[in-house]
């Protein structure tokens, strides 16, 4: 089923899609990338928001650009990527989707509304690794 998935991303690719897995099988749902460290409370507090209502989440606190952690979360075909900065301490989330392409803004309540829709009725296991991207593993080859 996994080699099915993983073809139909490539075949997606070469079509010039983005490619992408399923929603509920995506290892991090919703990747957080604070702008600074001011605001790496209010995204820690999103995270845990987010994990209360089973939702795989992380957070880039790595010391890199804005645009390279969004790069690296690109590459990574995280789904759903929150910049926060002061904007998002107001209350609307602008929400970069994957699936669409595009930037969105929303509420955090419909943005979990829309996660829980796509993923109803599917298994779920929590992220087995830190939470934060610079607590975890790094390997070098």
């Amino acid at each position: 089923v996994i080699y099915a998935l993983l073809e139909k991303a490539y075949y997606d690719e070469k079509s010039g899609k983005l490619p992408l897995l399923p929603l509920w099988l995506s290892p991090t749902q919703i990747r957080i990338i604070p702008v600074s460290d001011e605001h790496l409370k209010l995204s820690e507090k999103l995270a845990d928001d987010f994990n209360k209502v089973n939702i795989r989440v992380d957070i880039d606190d790595q010391q890199e650009t804005i645009s390279k952690r969004i790069r690296n979360a690109e590459l990574e075909w995280v789904p759903y990527v929150l910049v926060v900065g002061d904007k998002e301490s107001k209350g609307k989330l602008t929400v970069r989707i994957r699936k669409e392409n595009k930037q969105k803004e929303m509420t955090k309540e419909n943005l979990v509304k829309e996660i829980k829709k796509e993923t109803e009725g599917m298994p779920f296991r929590p992220l087995p690794l830190s939470k934060l991207l610079s607590k975890r593993p790094v390997f070098r080859g």
